[in-house]
């Protein structure tokens, strides 16, 4: 028998290697012994009629596996979906056959749309190593991709996930979302938007990714209050029972290319225009959204920098939707500092819940904002007149419709049996002169919270005590860092020391 083709008994290793399978063989196993196997091949894996592709680590320690198993990190054995003891037998894999398009994009070269068909498909299968992944995510972020690279590279992402049709499910002809492109801690918009918009009476199932670069994303701090990792099928009945969600969109498996490459992305900090739009119109059309309201905050510190910036990318955005089919309407909004006062999953939840809830305490930037958006989402309804939509939010607001809204979200989601608690690890970031407070660096002080745990750890972050154009005293406090761990306080208070995000001029 074929060395390579002799069975393996499967062990899970428990080992989370995010988005990426990972096979661990002994050095002494004889089938890797006499296929020839070595550390960072790419291999194929038989088990049970399902077949994955994997990177293979070797190991010297038997507590890892022995030489006559086949270990499989988290990602790996949730993928191939046998028990452990299962046989398994292990190969050389082929090349992706779009390799050859991941170097001509590495080179600089153009990229039609089959060979970014080809390299998404690749993607989804999981063909590529990080390694590979991260090579596209660069180049593609080095040599800029055109207008009809983005569209390709947007359509070849929807082609390899499962789209919602909410015509055929529900019924509903018109299916509104809203998106920020991020960049802005605290900005939890959505998560007041959409209990507003459906409360209407629109449809409006919201996926959105975890956290990139960010202290915390929607579904991060959704999470806090509710479960969101929602099954296709169990999305579908939410949104016929609430007319809306509030769900990560990895498990719904819209886009599911688009989630490997974020997973490459966030620890490069790479966000770069072409991927950004593929990435949101991809989630958005999969998701079965036919109007779409996009933030685009403008700041100094933020994503986008000038007002001709992104007038650039919003016609990027509207270029690529066009073409899709996606009725899209694009703000610029202000984007100088943070949006609410708290910066963290748990931080940003309390926010959400204050201004539901009426509280005169709850922070009325992110109140007015969340108005100003909702009131765009709802003139997509042919009922209502232009310039009507404000009004019509507002009062679903102060009615408290808005709350019961959320609170049927959050029940048929599944509510969290308890609320976490904040970081108990606390340090105030103080003044060190009079003045006015002129400026909050959004990069700065989402760096600081991340630091200090977010979103990992969902009750880390900061919580803002004074915001831009307020009065400040020598000595008084800035911000709160809020940590579960001591080195992550320590971590957060040093870079705070050397620049803590604050600019204070005179009065």
């Amino acid at each position: 028998m074929n060395a390579a083709a002799q069975t393996l008994q499967i062990r899970r290793v428990g080992i989370d290697t995010w988005r990426e399978n990972v096979a661990y063989l002994h050095r002494d196993c004889p089938v890797a012994r006499a296929a020839g196997f070595q550390a960072l091949s790419k291999v194929e894996i038989h088990a049970k009629g399902q077949t994955i592709l994997a990177v293979l680590n070797v190991v010297d320690d038997e507590r890892i596996v022995s030489n006559c198993e086949l270990g499989l990190s988290e990602d790996g054995f949730a993928r191939l979906g046998v028990q452990e003891g299962h046989p398994a037998s292990i190969a050389h894999a082929e090349p992706p056959g779009s390799i050859a398009a991941l170097h001509r994009k590495i080179n600089g070269e153009r990229l039609g749309k089959e060979e970014l068909a080809a390299i998404i498909r690749d993607v989804a299968s999981a063909r590529y190593s990080k390694i590979e992944l991260a090579a596209f995510v660069v180049a593609t972020n080095q040599y800029e991709l055109d207008r009809e690279e983005v569209l390709h590279l947007t359509e070849a992402m929807i082609a390899v996930g499962r789209r919602l049709d909410w015509q055929r499910q529900v019924g509903a002809e018109l299916v509104v979302d809203k998106h920020c492109i991020g960049g802005i801690p605290g900005n939890r918009t959505s998560m007041l938007v959409v209990p507003i918009v459906a409360a209407h009476g629109l449809l409006c199932p919201k996926t959105s990714s975890r956290a990139i670069t960010s202290p915390a994303g929607t579904a991060d701090t959704m999470e806090q209050l509710a479960r969101v990792d929602l099954s296709f099928e169990t999305m579908v009945e939410i949104v016929r029972k609430t007319r809306a969600c509030l769900a990560w969109g990895g498990t719904a498996e819209l886009s599911p290319a688009d989630d490997i490459l974020i997973s490459v992305e966030r620890p490069l900090s790479i966000d770069s225009p072409g991927q950004m739009v593929a990435s949101i119109l991809s989630k958005k059309i999969a998701a079965g959204s036919t109007h779409l309201v996009l933030d685009i905050p403008v700041g100094s510190t933020a994503k986008v920098r000038s007002t001709g910036e992104a007038q650039r990318l919003k016609k990027l955005f509207e270029f690529v939707a066009g073409h899709l089919g996606l009725q899209l309407d694009v703000l610029l909004t202000d984007g100088r500092q943070p949006i609410g006062a708290g910066i963290g999953p748990v931080l940003e939840a309390r926010d959400v819940m204050a201004v539901l809830q009426g509280d005169p305490a709850a922070p009325q930037d992110l109140r007015e904002k969340s108005l100003q958006l909702a009131a765009r989402m709802i003139e997509f309804d042919p009922a209502v007149r232009g310039g009507q939509g404000y009004e019509i939010a507002r009062g679903i607001l102060d009615s408290g419709r808005a709350l019961a809204q959320m609170n049927a979200i959050i029940d048929a989601q599944g509510r969290r049996a308890e609320a976490l608690p904040l970081g108990s690890l606390t340090h105030e970031v103080l003044a060190a002169q009079d003045g006015l407070l002129c400026e909050l660096d959004n990069l700065r002080i989402a760096r600081i919270a991340r630091l200090a745990g977010a979103p990992q750890v969902p009750g880390a972050g900061i919580l803002l005590l004074k915001k831009q154009g307020d009065a400040v005293a020598r000595g008084e406090p800035l911000y709160r860092i809020h940590a579960q761990f001591g080195a992550d306080l320590s971590f957060a208070c040093a870079h705070a020391a050397r620049d803590n995000g604050c600019r204070i001029g005179a009065r």
